[in-house]
C-alpha cells in the first residue's frame, strides 16, 4: 500500500490545467504540419499556418492557445493499492482545478446551476472520471472542453439492423451539421455500444487517444480510417471556410451492449485538441 496525499493530487491537477491549456500535444501540431502538407485551399493553408503560429505563441509565451480554456474533464486512472490520505479525493480535484484557473489567469467558463446561470468564477466544478486499475500509482489526465465542439456533439440510438452503414451516416451528419461551428480542423471521438451513458463516456474517452494510433481491432481501425475519409470530403474545412482537412484524426471506441440497441455517440473535438497527464 502507498500513502498519496490530496495535496500532491490537488497541485498535480492544478499544473496539468495550466500546462494543457498552453501547450498543444505535439501529435495535433504535427497534424496541422500535416494537413498544411496536403490542403488544397489557399485560405485553409492559411488558417493552417496561423494555427502552427498560434500554438508556437502560447508554448513560448505560456499562455492559453485557445481563449476558451473549457470545463475541465478530469480522468483518474487510481491504483488499487493507493491510499489516498489527508482529506478527500474528488475535493482535492476540484481545488487542483481551482487552483490552476486562477493561477494561470484561465477564462472562467462554468456556471454552478444550468438554469440560473450564475458563474462560478473559479472553473469548477470539474468533470470526474475515475477509474481503479492494478498498481500503487495514479495517472491524471486533464482535458479541457471548449463549448463549441462540445455543443455540437451528439448520441443516437440505431436500430441494429442500421450497422455499420447506420453508424457512418450518424457520424457525418453530425460533423455536416456541425460545419464551422465546432472549429475544425477537429479531433472526432466515436463511441459506438453500451448505454446510454456509456456510449457517451467511450466518445470522450476516444478523445485521449493519440493520432496515428488506430484501434486494436481490424475492422474498427478500417471504419476509423473511413470516417477520416468521408469526415474531409465534406468540403468543410479548415474553421468551416472550404477545404479537404476537416478532421485531422477519428478514434472510435466500442463496448458491448444489448441485443436490441446500437447506440453511437460522436464527441467532437476542436482544433485546440487539449490534453495533458501526469503519473504521482
Amino acid at each position: 500500500m502507498r500513502d498519496i496525499s490530496v495535496e500532491k493530487i490537488r497541485d498535480a491537477v492544478a499544473v496539468l490545467c495550466r500546462e494543457a491549456c498552453y501547450y498543444l500535444p505535439e501529435d495535433i501540431v504535427q497534424g496541422f504540419h500535416k494537413a498544411l502538407e496536403t490542403e488544397q485551399s489557399p485560405l485553409g493553408k492559411s488558417i493552417l499556418e496561423q494555427l502552427i503560429e498560434n500554438a508556437q505563441l502560447a508554448a513560448k509565451e505560456a499562455r492559453p492557445c485557445c481563449h476558451d480554456t473549457g470545463i475541465a474533464v478530469v480522468y483518474a486512472e487510481v491504483g488499487q493499492d493507493v491510499h489516498i490520505v489527508g482529506g478527500d479525493f474528488e475535493t482535492a480535484i476540484h481545488e487542483g482545478v481551482r487552483k490552476g484557473y486562477k493561477e494561470g489567469y484561465l477564462r472562467n467558463s462554468v456556471v454552478g446551476d444550468p438554469l440560473l446561470r450564475i458563474n462560478t468564477n473559479d472553473n469548477t466544478p470539474g468533470v470526474i472520471h475515475t477509474k481503479i486499475v492494478p498498481g500503487d500509482r495514479i495517472k491524471l489526465t486533464v482535458l479541457p472542453k471548449g463549448g463549441g465542439s462540445e455543443n455540437m456533439s451528439a448520441m443516437k440510438f440505431l436500430l441494429p439492423g442500421e450497422g455499420v452503414e447506420g453508424v457512418k451516416k450518424f457520424v457525418l451528419d453530425t460533423i455536416d451539421a456541425a460545419g464551422g461551428r465546432a472549429c475544425p480542423p477537429l479531433v472526432v471521438g466515436v463511441g459506438i455500444g453500451g448505454t446510454f451513458d456509456k456510449v457517451t463516456e467511450i466518445a470522450k474517452e476516444a478523445l485521449l487517444r493519440e493520432i496515428g494510433v488506430h484501434h486494436h481491432e481490424p475492422h474498427i481501425a478500417l471504419l476509423e480510417k473511413e470516417l477520416l475519409e468521408d469526415i474531409n470530403k465534406l468540403g468543410i474545412g479548415p474553421q468551416g471556410l472550404g477545404g479537404i482537412n476537416t478532421a485531422l484524426w477519428v478514434a472510435v471506441e466500442t463496448y458491448g451492449c444489448h441485443i436490441t440497441a446500437l447506440p453511437v455517440a460522436v464527441n467532437i473535438q476542436c482544433h485546440a485538441a487539449r490534453k495533458k497527464s501526469c503519473v504521482l
